[in-house]
């Protein structure tokens, strides 16, 4: 194709956005409407996960050192256990902290009012790394010497465990559901903008245009409205997120749900919104315009 073709064909294709105002609205309205959903969805589905991950990650295992050993033998232990591969941290806490802890634990109950340090054992609170794997690792732990007791909570791990899995399996579905709704929903809108056109096309099939030369056109309009359309929702998206975090920071109640700021979110939703933006618009003209290139 020459180049002035070239220049020729793109231009119409912009200027198509123009002369078929009501349609090009449309196509990019319903755009905006549909990346708004799925965008929202996927950065509130996002931030939950994280949210439940911290909670993970606060599920600690007790470990009890052996009463006999002394504190700098109890604290040599921290260093075994820090060298097993899932253990993230340890911290050493000896019987004056335990006690301490026990007595603001137990405040105002008598039956522990003659508890003394001497009672109690040195002791590491683990974090783990990842606590689907709690239970390997404590056999792991329980295998140094002068461990004497180890608690975990398998049940609260375990849970946490399922939760997430089962929130990744529901983003998966509820995106990819909504991404499909949302191409059909465009791809029509965008099948009606063509069809508005049909007897544009047959009579440039008449004088003999090629099929690429009456494609390209709408293939730059589709681009150009997709691309429009995913622009406008990114802008949206971005506003709507800072209002809505800014308006949960201001309410007590739900101070406990933290959002991370959406510019840590603003390479994958570029590219998320970009591409769909592309694929809707290219994609939805060139299998639009199909079925009137036999005519």
């Amino acid at each position: 194709m020459k180049i002035n073709n070239l220049g020729y064909l793109l231009k119409e294709g912009f200027r198509g956005i123009f002369l078929h105002g009501f349609m090009s609205f449309a196509a990019i309205f319903v755009t905006v409407a549909c990346l708004l959903i799925v965008g929202s969805f996927s950065v509130l589905m996002y931030n939950v996960n994280i949210m439940v991950e911290e909670l993970n990650q606060t599920n600690e295992v007790m470990v009890y050192i052996d009463e006999t050993l002394s504190e700098s033998d109890a604290r040599s232990i921290g260093t075994k256990i820090n060298l097993i591969e899932n253990v993230q941290m340890s911290t050493f806490k000896n019987r004056e902290q335990a006690l301490e802890e026990f007595i603001a634990d137990h405040q105002g109950d008598e039956a522990f009012n003659g508890v003394e340090a001497e009672d109690l054992r040195h002791r590491f609170v683990v974090t783990l790394m990842d606590n689907s794997q709690m239970e390997k690792t404590v056999a792991e732990i329980n295998q140094i010497e002068g461990v004497a007791k180890i608690t975990a909570a398998y049940e609260l791990a375990e849970g946490f465990s399922t939760l997430q899995k089962i929130l990744q399996i529901v983003s998966i579905i509820v995106i990819a559901g909504l991404l499909v709704v949302s191409l059909v929903i465009i791809s029509n809108t965008v099948k009606i903008s063509v069809y508005d056109r049909r007897d544009e096309i047959a009579i440039m099939k008449m004088v003999g245009a090629t099929n690429g030369f009456i494609r390209l056109p709408f293939v730059v309009e589709g681009f150009s409205l997709g691309m429009l359309g995913a622009s406008i929702a990114f802008g949206l998206e971005w506003l709507l997120y800072d209002v809505l975090v800014k308006q949960i920071e201001t309410m007590d109640s739900l101070q406990m749900f933290q959002f991370v700021p959406f510019q840590q979110l603003l390479i994958p939703m570029i590219a998320t919104f970009a591409a769909t933006g592309f694929f809707v618009g290219v994609l939805g003209s060139w299998s639009s315009i199909r079925k009137f290139m036999n005519v």
